[in-house]
């Protein structure tokens, strides 16, 4: 059975809405197994995030999709805590050849949400991870898929914790798209 990780960090759970909807969407394709990770504070011990055992787990999957919110124009502190303590798993390349996707969420409709996907784009690339984005122009289909328009990856705008039904959408096809992309590799 194909696996694939979702790893997030969410504050105001906009982000955990995100994934929740990307995980509905790998569920749609039987025959591959989630594994969602919300990166918890608990975890992160002077500055470094420690969890050895999702570590482990991550080099079994074929794909793994990336999130956090936008804050100031990047990934939150805690994401970029996973991402630095993936070093240990860069050194060995043991993620290359995996399938990557990522997503984000802000308050605002623009809110440079595009350098937090560049930065998760430049974290797969250095472990070798093949970049998968969206294939939806703007606004399209019944749904409204990709409503902001960008297609490296998911970008979602979070109003008081609520977050459009479109961008809700867009996000379970970009998990969709993921169960479909790992099952073509695995065969």
């Amino acid at each position: 059975m194909s696996k694939i990780a979702i790893i997030y960090f969410s504050q105001t759970d906009v982000t955990a809405q995100l994934a929740k909807a990307i995980a509905a969407g790998i569920e749609n394709h039987g025959g591959v197994e989630v594994i969602s990770h919300r990166i918890a504070g608990r975890e992160i011990v002077e500055g470094r995030f420690c969890n050895a055992e999702l570590f482990q787990q991550l080099v079994d999957c074929e794909g793994i999709i990336f999130g956090s919110p936008t804050y100031m124009g990047g990934v939150a502190a805690q994401f970029k805590a996973f991402a630095d303590a993936s070093s240990d798993t860069w050194v060995e390349q043991k993620w290359s050849g995996k399938i990557a996707a990522g997503f984000t969420s802000g308050g605002a409709m623009n809110g440079d949400q595009s350098s937090t996907l560049q930065y998760i784009q430049t974290l797969a690339g250095q472990h070798g991870m093949l970049w998968l984005g969206l294939d939806k122009t703007t606004g399209t289909g019944e749904l409204g898929l990709n409503r902001l328009g960008t297609q490296a990856g998911v970008v979602a705008q979070g109003i008081n914790g609520e977050v459009h039904p479109s961008d809700l959408a867009t996000a379970k096809y970009l998990g969709e798209r993921m169960a479909q992309w790992v099952k073509r590799i695995k065969t």
